[in-house]
């Protein structure tokens, strides 16, 4: 690997979506050399142990769903990496599976956890359940500081964070990249990315909804597009909605329809939130960045679902504003979250409100 190497694998790593041309240009080469260096380099890979523990197939009801899906996923590694006696808890069990997988292969372990914040989000209204996943979680989630030295990466996903009383708050050594303005299109869609990938498809869907692609464009950027990670940030479009509607050909609730959040139903009842605020509030960062379990503000978890974004910064005064990011969720909002949360007909919803 030389400097041009390294190089092209940091444009790479500040944009894993960085186009040829663009690496050509910062690396003086043509596109065709970039693409060779580019594939030689995809086959030089370090084979690293993976853990990927996801916790979005149980329903959280019990303190026993817990302990049953991370047994599951302990059995299954143990299964390769071998267990001992002595290893009685889920921690323990953990942090033997990463050292000896660490001293099995010579390479460190790299750790996956999708939607790990899941058990506490459906054991919102139960404290005394919340409380034990939060002790069990926090337990587990502290291997990955003691065993700092044998991991070679981390990454977690999930729809919040929690704060204060946390299952993160012995572990020192996380980077929180949720509101990292080089992160923000991530998991996200951005205006260039739809025009340099859809182009194709944009004028097919604008000659099926026999519109102007000029029209089509504004349509889908009222419809999809507006999520705002920083105050500074450019916005977003909800991908598994935009890429819905070209597969369709309609324009729709596609993320809505997945599935109402029946924990956001339960937390707003709970602390008797004004929904008329919802289209205009005002928050800090710190109230953006933790939830805490006992707090009576149901804001952070709010916007880290994606139901708020941020519209606006005062610098001076270190305030964000926050609304609905686009027509989707405000219309799904109304579609499909509201009756729910006031106990309407889901048909007659949008005539009875």
């Amino acid at each position: 690997m030389d400097d041009i190497d390294r190089k092209i694998l940091k444009l790479l790593q500040d944009n894993a979506r960085v186009s040829l041309k663009t690496i050509a240009e910062n690396t003086f080469l043509s596109s065709p050399a970039v693409s060779a260096r580019i594939e030689k380099l995809e086959k030089d890979w370090t084979v690293y142990p993976i853990f990927h523990m996801d916790l979005n197939t149980e329903k959280y009801d019990t303190r026993e769903s817990l302990d049953s899906i991370l047994n599951f996923t302990l059995e299954k590694w143990e299964q390769q990496y071998g267990t001992a006696p002595s290893e009685t808890t889920f921690a323990l069990r953990f942090r033997g599976l990463i050292e000896r997988a660490y001293k099995q292969t010579g390479q460190r372990v790299v750790i996956l956890i999708d939607e790990y914040d899941k058990p506490m989000l459906q054991a919102i209204g139960n404290e005394e359940l919340q409380k034990e996943f939060r002790n069990t979680m926090k337990a587990f989630y502290s291997v990955l500081k003691t065993m700092d030295g044998c991991i070679q990466f981390a990454f977690l996903t999930g729809v919040t964070k929690f704060g204060k009383v946390s299952v993160f708050s012995d572990l020192n050594n996380l980077d929180d990249i949720s509101m990292r303005n080089q992160y923000i299109d991530i998991c996200g869609v951005s205006e260039k990315e739809l025009h340099d990938n859809l182009e194709i498809e944009l004028h097919e869907l604008a000659d099926a909804k026999e519109l102007t692609y000029g029209e089509l464009c504004n349509r889908l950027r009222e419809y999809y597009d507006g999520y705002h990670f920083t105050y500074n940030s450019i916005g977003i479009y909800n991908p598994f909605s935009l890429l819905n509607t070209f597969k369709y050909k309609e324009f729709g609730s596609y993320w809505f329809e997945t599935g109402t959040p029946t924990y956001l139903v339960e937390l707003l009842k709970k602390h008797h939130y004004d929904l008329g605020r919802m289209a205009h509030e005002e928050t800090s960062a710190a109230v953006l960045n933790s939830i805490d379990s006992t707090s009576d503000n149901p804001i952070p978890v709010i916007y880290q679902s994606g139901y708020l974004t941020i519209k606006g910064y005062d610098n001076e005064f270190g305030i964000y504003s926050l609304g609905f990011p686009n027509r989707e969720v405000e219309e799904g909002f109304i579609k499909f979250l509201l009756p729910f949360y006031a106990n309407t007909n889901a048909v007659e919803s949008e005539f009875e409100i």
